[in-house]
């Protein structure tokens, strides 16, 4: 009986299927056929939006910052340079390389036996003129005293013989009496012309005398320079480079022995093109004093110093370009001459421009608007300047329109577009910070702690920051960068 039930629901079940299975045959045919009776129908593609993110184009004024790369220098440099040949005898205990020496400070001493000896002689040489003419201006006083006597004697001679003459005249006298008389006042007057020229021979003397002097006074300063050539000073107060001199050395006349370097009158000195140059004259074509900031990167641990533009080169050196531009530094704390620092100029005001995006510019100059129904719409502006990542446009209508911050080759005028903010998609991205091991954290300081080319200041920053519990990942990648590891 079992059989029986069981045999009669296996075939009710074979019946089952084979039904459903001819049921779902005739459907699909019937499918097919319908599909293929229809009439073909235009395939519709629908439109495709594109997500872009828009900044509103605000008009502002803005100051741009020109961005080059100079050198720092002292502007008051002096070579140290011996003024007489000898040998060292002695040095300061500051004259070595990076001494700090003080105005008015005795640098070096050269052996100053000769140079002692020739101011002897110019001394004795101006003792001997003095006394000369001291001799000379006796000699014209008795000089001057024969000649009053001289002419004394020609008055007595001239009245003897005019005695004579009226004695004769009388018949008293004879006439060898008057001649004897004429002739005794001859001769005193013959001696009268002998004592004024012994009179102009003296004042000669007092006028060669007081010659001899001069040239013995011209020789004497002049071995006193010469004295004063053996000692070398500190002109003013600063710091020592390029030392050469060693104590018991032979120096020459002329030779540089050291350079004195006065660190708080720095200055730096770069490059710029002619048109970056330009945008820096006033009106009158003289170059303003924009501030200037100078940077110099250890270790990303930055040294800023702030100073103004001073002055430019005179001249184009030869096979260069553009212009050398100086400023002067205000206060320069951890900069050295011949630092190589980045240079920031603050330029004028540029007034009516908007800033966006380098991206948001295409190469014909023209930006993305959002337009009507979310379209895109092209806007032709002109470039004022660059800026970095950023440019500063003005456009007509431009102001108060969503720009496109970033153009790709899919966007162009007429596409249809989703806007989205930049406040909802720009996140503020904070410096990557590590936590380092006690190991790795030991060998990075021991390593900042024996450069000796990293100011003390950018020194004492950097260990600072790496007693930290976390340290700027840049930091860290720059300092081993330079370890080699």
């Amino acid at each position: 009986m079992r059989f029986l039930r069981n045999s009669l629901a296996g075939l009710f079940l074979v019946a089952m299927t084979g039904a459903l299975l001819v049921y779902a045959g005739s459907m699909i045919y019937g499918a097919v056929q319908a599909r293929m009776s229809e009439e073909p129908r235009p395939s519709r593609s629908r439109e495709r939006v594109f997500s872009v993110t828009v900044l509103p184009a605000n008009i502002q004024s803005v100051e741009p910052i020109l961005t080059s790369f100079g050198q720092i220098e002292s502007a008051r440099t002096l070579d140290l340079r011996a003024g007489a040949s000898g040998t060292v005898l002695a040095l300061s205990e500051n004259f070595v390389e990076g001494g700090s020496v003080t105005a008015g400070e005795q640098l070096v001493q050269i052996d100053q036996a000769e140079a002692q000896s020739a101011f002897d002689r110019a001394d004795s040489d101006l003792s001997d003129a003095k006394l000369e003419a001291r001799e000379a201006a006796r000699a014209i006083g008795l000089a001057q005293d024969e000649l009053d006597a001289a002419r004394e004697q020609v008055a007595l001679r001239e009245k003897a013989f005019e005695r004579q003459e009226d004695l004769s005249r009388r018949g008293v006298g004879t006439a060898a009496a008057v001649e004897t008389a004429e002739l005794a006042a001859s001769s005193a007057r013959q001696a009268v012309l002998s004592r004024r020229q012994a009179l102009a021979q003296a004042e000669a003397r007092i006028e060669q005398a007081q010659t001899r002097i001069a040239r013995a006074e011209l020789a004497k300063a002049d071995a006193s320079r010469r004295l004063d050539d053996t000692v070398i000073t500190a002109e003013f107060a600063g710091a020592l480079s390029d030392v050469t001199a060693s104590r018991g050395g032979l120096v020459n006349a002329n030779e540089r022995l050291a350079r004195l370097i006065d660190p708080n009158a720095l200055e730096v000195a770069f490059r710029l093109s002619t048109a970056q140059y330009a945008r820096l004259l006033d009106e009158n074509g003289v170059l303003g004093d924009a501030p200037v900031s100078v940077v110099l990167d250890v270790f990303g641990a930055d040294l800023v110093a702030q100073g103004t533009l001073s002055r430019d080169s005179a001249a184009v050196g030869e096979g260069q370009s553009g212009r050398l531009v100086f400023a002067k530094l205000d206060k320069a704390p951890g900069f050295k001459p011949g630092d190589f620092v980045r240079v920031e100029v603050t330029e004028p005001e540029v007034r009516g421009v908007v800033r966006l995006p380098a991206t948001a510019l295409g190469a014909d100059e023209k930006v993305l608007v959002i337009g009507e129904e979310d379209r895109l719409e092209a806007l032709q502006v002109s470039l004022v300047r660059r800026q970095g990542d950023d440019v500063l446009v003005r456009g007509r209508g431009l102001v108060g329109r969503n720009v496109v911050s970033a153009r790709t080759p899919l966007l162009g005028a007429g596409i249809k577009v989703k806007p989205l903010t930049a406040e909802g998609v720009t996140k503020i991205e904070e410096p990557e910070m590590l936590e380092l091991s006690q190991e790795r954290r030991d060998k990075i300081r021991a390593f900042i702690q024996a450069n000796k080319r990293i100011p003390e200041e950018a020194k004492a920053r950097i260990l600072g920051q790496l007693d930290e519990p976390k340290v700027p990942a840049q930091m860290v990648q720059r300092i081993e960068g330079r370890m080699g590891g």
